[in-house]
């Protein structure tokens, strides 16, 4: 089994700053796309940004600019980076990864539990 843990949500002002970390483990041989997602109530869980193994980045029209996605492949981290935060950036956060199982050298996908962002005006 594979699990993914997010860590670093919180409560900040508008304009302010927070870094989410993202730490997978378990039964992994290799991690392809990582990407986080979030969801604000009332909605559609909606692309942040996403980034391969080799790198390549892709962002959500409205993150440009303002969040950085970064990943650590020698620890399986993910990170999002959340500058000049908007109170319509309020929402969870999820961490989604598309792990080679090592058990099965299968790929599957896998979601984080979610880390609250709450952005106050």
């Amino acid at each position: 089994q594979v699990q993914l843990v997010e860590s670093g949500g919180g409560l900040v002002q508008a304009g302010g700053s927070l870094r989410l970390s993202c730490a997978a483990s378990g039964s992994i041989f290799s991690i392809n796309a990582m990407g986080w997602y979030r969801q604000a109530p009332g909605k559609e869980r909606e692309l942040v940004a996403t980034i391969t193994n080799g790198g390549r980045i892709n962002y959500a029209d409205s993150m440009m600019g303002r969040f950085t996605i970064s990943r650590s492949n020698a620890k399986n981290m993910l990170y999002l980076q959340m500058n000049s935060l908007k109170p319509e950036d309020t929402a969870v956060y999820y961490c989604n990864a598309k792990v080679v199982v090592a058990t099965a050298l299968s790929t599957i996908q896998y979601w984080g539990q979610g880390t609250q962002v709450t952005v106050s005006s």
